[in-house]
């Protein structure tokens, strides 16, 4: 705060009125000015930005006023602050204050510079604030853009930063860094006016720092004949200036370990070199003789920066010089053993290098080639260390592109191991293994490396494009996954060229593997275009055709795995059946069909055996499904015993879902949407059986799961044999752990009873075999005797061991089989969401429910931990919610299946009653409802949507509620069910039941809610729990209000029904007040908002109910409800359950008393209220600080109270006259409600009567102030409860003035008030942190005086 008073100071020199005015000008905007300045140091960038702007248009309307000056000064006090986050922000702020008005001299700034931070007269302790202070000064200056335009600001701020590079303790290189950004943009004229002042003719100093050094390449870039004249002829490059630049780098990349970035000295010495033509000499002597000699990884890093930022800048010459040289091989190195986890990871950065460099020569497709060839070319062992998928490949040109892929061909068909820049790590060359070493080995690395390079490329192609790239690699990977030459042809172009190196049954593998996973990247990627060619046709049917082909071919290709005479007729089938399909593509199912077809043809190759038979079924179904008339072929299969080919496709179809591809997965489950529409209940058991969870857990499923990981390891680039390896030592880790978990565990088990016979025995059988007679038993056992017992032991125990390593391989085994189980169910649940999505009005939708919900069931039940269990679960129940039971469309024709279907609704609704949790009765009561929705049908297509249902639009619904249900419900039995399940929620002392389902089914079936009402109304009052009495207050509150249920009343009906839980209600309320358990004050609450509820009800329809029994009622547990408050009786809930009692009795017309407050004599002793004691610790204030305020005069309660009784004697339907106000809920509401009607003092009630003497707070008037109003507006009791009367009816309304403003101030008017005013008026001119202490304190003396 130290800072803020500065203003006062501000010009010392000018006259005493001038500054006086200054101050006054000042103070008038202290506020607002002064919190720009604290903006603007704060760490949040916006704020920062913000402040400045708002400070740059508050000072340009004041350009010549006080705060100019005192702006200036803050600022540049700023830059020494202590806090060293807050330096920058001045410093920026001064920048931009410069730059916006430009009749500030520069050199004023200086010399306020001068005059704060004095580096002369600086002490010890403000050395390090004046240094920076000055060095962010001048950064201020040169970033306002204004200092190379003025020579004297600019010569001052040199000398300057020639000082500041001195303390280097303090600032480091900063100061010189600035002084050549600086001279950067001065003018040539100026710059070599400058030079001698800021540069020596030293070479030694030059190369004994890197920013010296920057300074001195800047000056021979811009004036090299001015340097030359200053230092001679300079040859920087010589042989005894190498080792000197070598420790000039050094030092230049440990300056930028933590930034992350290349040093300028660095990027300019490289241009140098290339300008002087010394490049040779800088790259292999400089860098990779000199830096790489004793490599740490601050200097590594920075040549690996300059390699990148040096590829634009090279010809081709260079760049092979570079791409194949040491550094090449240490950045190898370095990508092979980094961890991402120790490490700074370096690709992201490489990748931006090399993405700079193909979009710079776009027109040069062969340097792009290169380039390409130059990074694939860095291999340790045989393996490139970049990874197969790179995303600057889709920046390559279409010719570029074309000689890669060619390229990566020729070099998986005869590899040039030669040609490779290939290494070994140090490790690598401490094992000598000659099996590593063998150039099979290396080849067969590189090849599992190109493969999955060229589906990579795929990936980031566009079709249109490079649709010649994609049919190469395709035709590429098909053939050589199952195919082999015989003789070369020139109709195939994939037999000319043969393997220099044979290709093996492990690189083959990763061949088929990546042709899958070639297959799901065409589905995926060019899904917009269905995966199509330029000739119309997918895909698979151009490898399909082209697989035919090389098939056709038998005397120059021969197939990897020869087909049977079966499979081939299969094959030749499958080819015909194509074709039958392609003459009706405009059908959708036809190409589903086609998509299977061919994809389980193209399966053939690889596991022909279980694919052939699969093919011949799917050919057969697809040629019943194609008939004219399904039903005639249903009616033919049921005649001749056969399955119908809907049941033999969905068989095929979970089959295949069995197989880890989610390529398949997609086929399938397109398939599966276009036949859903022909299941048969026989079909929807066969996917209902795999859900079941009980016959999974006892019994192994018909469908075997395979585990096939090679394709899953190819979207994810198993390229890498060092990453396999490293990924194998974890795993083995992690295994490891879990087997010495699991052998503690058995180890804590009961020990097997055999093995510890077999153990008693051998231990007796040594006693035995050593002799010892019974009275030597404490002699030794002989050496004879101690190996015997020994090796018995050790063969023992190697038994047990074996039997413990079976029992875990068992218990791995299991889990194995669940995970892929797991997996499997969540794969078929796909078909379960497409039959819910595409048909929900079929009938065999109804058949879902159960098993979903025994699904759900035992998820939850099982509670289990792992990913897939979680998923599942998830997975199911958002089929059940979202698909199935909150659908639009749902089944009709259930006349014939009603029976069924009452009697499915009570099965459920009992289960969701004997659930042990809420949530999984939840699901139960919601299918109950959904069946419900279904037997209610859609009599009217008005219903459809699922508006009427929850009471949208009720006006146009029938009153007749027999007209509201359909033929298929039956009320009766309906309503019979669910009020067994209300009787449960209201009498059963832990039922899974809950309100909230209760509260749905009355809103979606208001007709059922009219029979279950007697219920409600029953459990109201009467010998129950209360907290069962509370759920049907509840209840009855939510559904009273609702309109869907008031339509299904006659008025004299709805009234009589009003009276009966009038009448409840009144019986409840015999004990409020009295309240001992968290229960009965539960009840209380809620039985007080059904009250309220009854009477905003009998007030908004004018219904004619006798409410003078509660009146009275109600009267009588005033006291008790304000015994109980002051005590502190659940004091989380008193409070609003006094609100609630005062929002009754205002509907019966009385008012709340106002609170008054106390003298010291009606102040309770801290021995009689505990809370008193509590707060008097605190403080307040003494009794003759306190103001006091007269009571109102004029006022007779037991008068009114009287005068009340007899009106209700004579009228008993009372109404209430502020209607248009709504009932009071909180303290901030009741005190707006207030301030705008006429005081009252102990229970007078409110008339409604115009009141013209109201109080009118103007600004001018002390009252406007809001802590004088509260004041005034607390009025308490006297002396406890007052008595209360209600309200007049409205032919008798008494008029009543309100009172004057004098008379409530009329306490020392011209002394308290304006000197509170006074207070206030400061209080509300100082910072924020002196008013919460303001408030603070008067929120303390308010808390003295709470009733």
């Amino acid at each position: 705060m130290a800072e803020m008073k500065s203003p006062a100071k501000a010009d010392p020199a000018s006259p005493a009125e001038a500054a006086q005015d200054d101050r006054r000008d000042l103070l008038e905007h202290s506020r607002e000015f002064l919190d720009f300045f604290w903006d603007i140091a704060k760490p949040e960038q916006e704020t920062r930005l913000q402040a400045t702007e708002k400070l740059l248009e508050y000072l340009r309307t004041r350009p010549s006023g006080s705060e100019m000056k005192y702006a200036l000064k803050r600022l540049v006090t700023g830059l020494g602050v202590g806090r060293e986050a807050a330096r920058p922000c001045y410093s920026l702020a001064l920048a931009q204050l410069l730059q916006s008005f430009e009749d500030i001299p520069l050199c004023s700034i200086l010399s306020q510079m001068q005059e704060k931070y004095n580096l002369q007269t600086a002490n010890k302790a403000m050395m390090r604030p004046a240094l920076f202070a000055n060095l962010f000064g001048v950064l201020a200056l040169f970033q306002s853009g204004r200092l190379v335009k003025d020579q004297d600001a600019l010569m001052k701020s040199v000398r300057l930063l020639k000082i500041l590079s001195h303390h280097y303790n303090h600032l480091q290189g900063q100061p010189i860094k600035a002084l050549v950004d600086i001279l950067s943009e001065v003018p040539e004229s100026m710059f070599q006016e400058i030079l001698p002042k800021v540069l020596k003719g030293d070479l030694k100093v030059i190369l004994s720092s890197p920013k010296y050094l920057e300074l001195f390449l800047l000056a021979q870039q811009r004036v090299p004949a001015k340097l030359e004249s200053l230092m001679g002829s300079v040859d920087l490059f010589s042989e005894e200036n190498i080792p000197s630049l070598v420790n000039v780098l050094r030092m230049a990349a440990n300056s930028v370990r933590k930034e992350h970035k290349l040093p300028d000295v660095a990027l300019d010495l490289l241009r140098l070199a290339l300008k002087e033509n010394r490049f040779t000499v800088f790259w292999k002597e400089i860098l990779e003789q000199g830096l790489l000699k004793k490599p740490c990884w601050s200097t590594s890093y920075m040549c690996f920066r300059l390699l990148g930022a040096s590829l634009p800048l090279l010809s081709e010459e260079q760049l092979q010089l570079v791409m194949r040289g040491d550094l090449i091989r240490h950045f190898g190195e370095h990508m092979v053993i980094s961890k991402p986890q120790n490490l700074f990871k370096f690709i992201p950065e490489i990748s931006t290098y090399v993405s700079t460099f193909l979009e710079g020569c776009q027109d040069d497709p062969e340097r792009q080639f290169a380039m390409m060839v130059a990074f694939t070319s860095i291999t340790n062992q045989g393996l490139p260390v970049m990874p197969t998928f790179w995303r600057v490949t889709r920046l390559l040109s279409s010719k570029a592109l074309q000689s890669y892929v060619a390229w990566l061909r020729d070099m998986f068909l005869q590899p040039d191991l030669d040609s490779l820049v290939d290494f070994s790590t140090a490790n690598q060359k401490r094992a000598q293994d000659a099996s590593l070493n063998v150039p099979e080995r290396s080849v067969c690395r590189l090849r599992k490396w190109i493969i999955h390079r060229l589906v990579s490329l795929v990936e980031h192609l566009h079709l249109e494009k490079d649709d010649d790239v994609v049919d190469q690699v395709a035709r590429f990977c098909l053939f050589h996954a199952f195919f082999k030459t015989k003789k070369s042809t020139p109709q195939i172009p994939e037999t000319k060229q043969q393997f220099s190196f044979p290709l093996d049954n492990r690189n083959r593998s990763v061949i088929v593997g990546a042709f899958f996973s070639l297959l799901q990247t065409l589905s995926v990627k060019f899904r917009q275009t269905p995966d199509l060619n330029e000739s119309g046709k997918p895909w698979t049917y151009r490898l399909v055709q082209l697989a035919d082909m090389l098939l056709n071919h038998s005397r120059n290709v021969t197939i990897v795995t020869p087909f049977t005479t079966q499979q081939r007729q299969a094959w030749d089938q499958m080819i015909s059946t194509l074709k039958e399909l392609e003459a009706r593509s405009s059908e959708t199912r036809a190409i589903a069909f086609q998509h299977l077809l061919l994809l389980v043809g193209l399966h053939l190759f690889k596991s022909p055996t279980e694919s052939c038979d699969v093919l011949g079924d799917i050919q057969t179904c697809i040629k019943k499904s194609m008939e004219q008339n399904p039903r005639r072929s249903r009616s033919r299969a049921k005649a001749s015993q056969e399955p119908v080919w809907v049941e033999v496709m969905v068989e095929i179809l979970l089959s295949l879902l069995a197989q880890p591809s989610n390529l398949m997965r997609q086929v399938v489950r397109n398939v599966f949407s276009h036949i859903c529409s022909h299941l048969t209940p026989r079909g929807l058991q066969l996917i209902l059986a795999v859900l079941n969870p009980e016959t999974n857990e006892d019994e192994d499923d018909n469908v075997v799961v395979t585990d096939d990981t090679d394709e899953k390891q190819l979207k994810h680039g198993e390229d890498e044999d060092s990453d396999s390896e490293n990924n194998k030592n974890s795993e083995s880790d992690v295994d490891s752990e879990d087997g010495e978990e699991s052998e503690e565990e058995d180890r804590d088990k009961d020990v097997d009873p055999g093995f510890r016979q077999q153990l008693m025995e051998v231990l007796q059988a040594g006693n035995a075999l050593g002799g010892v007679d019974s009275e030597e038993e404490e002699e030794e056992l002989g050496d004879e005797a101690m190996m015997a017992l020994d090796q018995n032991l050790a063969s023992l125990f190697a038994e047990q061991k074996l039997r413990i390593q079976a029992r875990q391989e068992e218990k791995n085994k299991l889990q194995k089989e669940k995970k892929l189980r797991r997996d499997f169910q969540i794969r078929v649940l796909d078909l379960i969401e497409v039959l819910v999505t595409k048909q929900p009005e079929h009938p065999l939708i109804l058949e879902l429910l159960e098993p979903l919900l025994s699904m759900i069931q035992h998820s939850m039940r099982s509670k289990g931990s792992t990913k897939q269990e979680q998923d599942l679960l998830h997975k199911t129940a958002r089929i059940f919610m979202h698909h199935l039971c909150r659908a639009r469309h749902y089944c009709h024709e259930v006349g014939p299946c009603a029976e069924a279907l009452h009697a499915q609704v009570e099965r459920l609704v009992q289960q969701a009653g004997n659930q042990a949790d809420a949530s999984v009765a939840l699901y139960y009561f919601n299918a109950s409802l959904y069946l419900l929705r279904v037997l209610k049908g859609n009599t009217a297509k008005r219903h459809q949507d699922g508006q009427k249902l929850r009471g949208a639009d009720t006006k146009s619904e029938p009153k007749d509620p027999e007209a509201q249900v359909a033929n298929c419900l039956d009320l009766d039995f309906v309503t019979r069910v669910y009020s067994a399940a209300l009787e449960s929620l209201l009498t059963k002392r832990n039922s899974p039941l809950t309100v909230p389902m209760f509260l749905s089914l009355f809103f979606r079936y208001p007709v059922i809610c009219k029979n279950l009402l007697p219920i409600l109304i029953q459990h109201v009052a009467g010998p129950l729990r209360p907290r069962h009495q509370a759920q049907a207050c509840l209840l009855l509150q939510k559904t009273l209000s609702a309109r869907e249920l008031r339509v299904c009343f006659e008025d004299p009906e709805w009234e009589q029904l009003i009276g009966q839980v009038l009448g409840k209600v009144a019986q409840t309320l015999q004990t409020l007040g009295e309240a001992q358990s968290k229960g009965e004050h539960q009840r209380e609450l809620s039985t007080l908002e059904l009250l309220n509820t009854l009477f905003r009800t009998v007030n908004h329809e004018k219904l004619s109910v006798d409410l003078t029994s509660l009146l009275s009622l109600l009267q009588s547990k005033q006291q008790k409800l304000q015994q109980s408050l002051r005590q502190g009786n659940h004091s989380s809930g008193s409070n609003r359950l006094y609100d609630l009692y005062w929002q009754a009795m205002k509907m019966l017309g009385v008012q709340r008393p106002k609170s008054e407050k106390k003298n010291s004599k009606d102040v309770p002793s801290d021995s009689q209220s505990p809370i008193s004691m509590k707060r008097k610790k605190k403080g307040f204030l003494p009794e003759t600080k306190k103001r006091k305020k007269p009571k109102s005069e004029n006022t007779t309660p037991e008068k009114d109270a009287a005068s009340g009784q007899d009106v209700v004697a004579a009228d008993a339907t009372p109404a209430a006259t502020s209607k248009d106000q709504p009932p009071s809920t909180g303290k901030r509401k009741r005190r707006r409600v207030k301030a705008n009607t006429p005081s009252q003092v102990n229970g007078t009630p409110v008339t409604k009567s115009p009141t013209p003497n109201n109080l009118t707070l103007s600004p001018s008037t002390p009252a406007k102030t809001p802590k004088l109003q509260k004041k005034k507006e607390k009025l308490s009791q006297v002396n406890g409860a007052a008595p209360v009367s209600p309200i007049e009816p409205e032919g008798k309304k008494h008029h009543q003035k309100a009172l004057p403003t004098k008379e409530v101030l009329k306490k020392s008017p011209q002394s308290a008030l304006p000197r509170k005013r006074a207070r206030l008026s400061l209080v509300s001119r100082s910072p924020s942190l002196l008013q919460s202490g303001v408030k603070k304190r008067k929120v303390a003396r308010r808390k003295v005086v709470t009733p």
